[in-house]
């Protein structure tokens, strides 16, 4: 192989990945909503499995990170209202 061929093939392999994050679309309210949902149930089974193992600090860590996952989810879903009420005017004044 050509030298500039591979130098090439290095700038692509890693070039690609980083233009791919930075050109991705933004997630909506919506996507957020779930995704802290999701969130919430892995931090409870967290909890369940570190209560069964007997261990009182991680217990007590990961309910304080269940309570700032809520406090996000509480967020996200003020933001996907305000979201859907701006659509639904949008789509009304049209």
């Amino acid at each position: 192989m050509n030298i500039r061929t591979l130098i090439a093939v290095a700038l692509v392999a890693v070039a690609g990945p980083v233009l791919a994050q930075t050109t991705a679309p933004s997630t909506s309210a919506k996507d957020a909503v779930k995704a802290d949902k999701e969130q919430i149930k892995k931090d409870k089974q967290q909890t369940r499995a570190d209560r069964k193992a007997g261990n009182k600090d991680a217990v007590a860590q990961d309910k304080e990170k269940t309570k700032a996952d809520k406090q996000k989810l509480k967020a996200d879903q003020k933001a996907a209202h305000q979201e859907n009420k701006a659509a639904k005017a949008n789509a009304t004044t049209k």
